[in-house]
């Protein structure tokens, strides 16, 4: 039932009802400025439950954060922050309505939940439209919010709503296969564990059993409480349609973005730790989109904190006041490339003109059958062999001499041989101190990642040759082609984009494994975070170790690496010079 108050400086409508084509009511709750006045929107769509407080469904991410950065919890009483979108105490004061809106089964909103499927972009097409015609709305709608809050912006603004202004994609994939559900073929088990506990656990027709709205004393999941039969009726198999889709087919296509179809203004920010979710999807929108005003900007750090911070927030209101106040703020100056550069011990920002940056300095490096990681190729015939599901090899570089910048997209060449039918590889991009221990970043999520990871199998090896790049390349996943027991094949495998600064005396590793990168040193008490079902140990939640994606019988035994002069393993390595 709607709800109208006036409190904290705003009016507030809980519950407004948004009718949709097939006469299903989506539920919205609306913050605007106590007047009648009308202003731009801020708008989200998204499963986690508009009525769910961020400090009692996400409490490790929400108390890690305002520790490290109070700022986030300051001038605010943070009664109404919600997971991955913006909190209204802070952007209705600067002239914005901000609207959430719960998407299709989720919250409380009634329906059958299918993510990221056509329905769903449909649903939030005509959520935009609808902000973009009341009262309280100046027909411009921006689009803002982390992870799926920003996947599905890709998707819905290829349908070109009219009333869409601009997006900001925080941390957002675009590509359902290559990005979210399978890393160079390889399914990840991310998102069956993201099912449990993140969507079912705000399921519409959860009720009485649900969580309760932190003002209104609502159920954030309705009125209505279902028992698990039904509840378990209105949803997807989400994990089984993914097993059940091993290749990029239409299931996947209907849940990509048709990317150069984006003409609106785009913010597309990544994060550099983001390897498995929260990083390819921004590179990829920001080159492929459509849009002829667009800007990516590239963090560190885990991937909610900076959304939140005063960073990461006037950096969106920039955008926006920019787009959907037409205010000449000195955003339409900004340099089209904003990075935050990562060096071993901090961040420093820096502006570049273009994506991969224009002065990179391709550099090619080779493996060695020795284990080390040189300039000049392998003069020898030789080969290596690993147990194919199992730890692999590591190559190293000598120490380096001056301090030297690696930033953008990587990738790796090399001849291949199996004893079974397919082989799956994981590819990891190191540093070293001078003492020999490995040197590990905050990722997105985990507290001890690699600067850089790749993956692919064998058998998806083919290449889109439209747009594949020595640096990027593009694998079709269309057509998978078995190996031949022993026999030797060429694999391009993408290494997702990075940033590192390597100072003197710290040496670069590559690591060619057969499952997960693990990190080896003491954890240390972060790996664990309770929406999360497994203990982080360096991938966080984004691994590949379902055995009946990789069964032993097709993924066992021995893999080969073959070295050859004339066409020797190589690393290719964006190299930046000084400007």
């Amino acid at each position: 039932m709607t709800q109208s108050e006036a409190r904290d400086g705003m009016k507030i409508d809980w519950d407004l009802p948004i009718v949709v084509d097939d006469g299903l009511e989506l539920r919205a709750d609306v913050f605007r400025p106590d007047d009648d006045a009308a202003y731009p929107v801020i708008l989200s769509y998204g499963p986690y439950a508009k009525g769910l407080w961020f400090p009692e469904g996400y409490p490790d991410q929400w108390n890690r954060m305002i520790a490290t950065y109070p700022e986030v919890a300051e001038g605010s009483t943070n009664k109404y922050q919600a997971w991955e979108v913006v909190d209204p105490e802070k952007w209705v004061p600067e002239g914005y309505v901000c609207v959430r809106v719960d998407s299709r089964g989720a919250g409380r909103s009634p329906g059958f939940i299918d993510h990221f499927s056509p329905r769903e972009t449909a649903d939030f097409y005509q959520a935009i439209e609808w902000a973009g015609v009341q009262p309280w709305s100046s027909g411009k709608v921006g689009l803002n919010g982390i992870s799926y809050f920003a996947i599905n912006q890709w998707q819905v603004a290829a349908e070109r709503p009219p009333h869409l202004a601009a997006i900001c994609t925080w941390e957002g994939a675009a590509d359902f296969y290559r990005d979210m559900t399978h890393h160079g073929g390889i399914r990840s088990t991310f998102f069956p564990n993201w099912y449990d506990m993140q969507v079912k656990t705000v399921q519409h027709g959860l009720g009485d059993r649900g969580p309760k709205h932190p003002v209104t004393g609502l159920n954030a999941c309705g009125d209505e409480t279902l028992d698990e039969a039904t509840l378990a009726a209105n949803r997807s198999d989400f994990p089984g349609d993914i097993a059940a889709h091993p290749l990029d087919d239409e299931f996947h296509r209907d849940r990509s973005a048709n990317l150069e179809d984006i003409e609106v203004p785009v913010l597309s920010a990544g994060n550099w730790g983001g390897h498995g979710l929260h990083a390819r999807g921004n590179f990829e929108g920001f080159t492929r989109s459509g849009s002829d005003q667009r800007w990516l900007e590239v963090h560190g750090e885990e991937h909610w904190t900076h959304f939140y911070t005063d960073y990461g927030r006037g950096l969106q209101l920039q955008f926006f006041d920019h787009f959907l106040k037409d205010d000449d703020n000195g955003w339409a100056e900004r340099s089209p490339v904003m990075l935050r550069v990562r060096h071993v011990d901090r961040f420093v920002d820096r502006s570049e003109e273009g994506w991969p940056i224009p002065r990179t300095n391709w550099t090619e490096i080779y493996p060695h059958p020795d284990g080390s990681l040189r300039m000049d190729a392998p003069d020898e015939t030789a080969s290596m062999e690993f147990e194919a599901l199992g730890d692999g090899l590591v190559f190293t570089s000598e120490a380096f001499e001056h301090e030297t910048e690696i930033t953008g997209p990587s990738s790796l060449s090399l001849d291949v041989s199996s004893s079974a039918e397919d082989a799956d590889l994981f590819v990891i991009l190191g540093v070293v101190d001078p003492d020999g221990a490995e040197v590990t970043f905050q990722g997105a999520l985990d507290p001890h990642a690699p600067i850089a990871q790749g993956w692919l199998r064998a058998s998806h090896r083919a290449l889109d040759p439209e747009l594949s790049t020595p640096w990027r390349p593009y694998h079709t996943h269309t057509v998978p082609e078995p190996l031949t027991v022993d026999e030797t094949y060429r694999l391009e495998i993408e290494i997702w984009p990075t940033t590192i600064v390597i100072p003197p005396g710290y040496r670069l590793t590559l690591t060619i494994r057969g499952k997960d990168y693990e990190y080896g040193g003491d954890l240390g008490g972060d790996e664990e975070i309770s929406t999360f079902k497994n203990r982080f140990t360096g991938c966080g939640p984004f691994l590949h170790d379902d055995p009946e994606d990789r069964p032993e019988d097709i993924f066992g035994g021995t893999t080969t690496i073959h070295f050859n002069p004339d066409q020797p393993p190589t690393l290719l390595l964006p190299v930046i010079p000084e400007k």
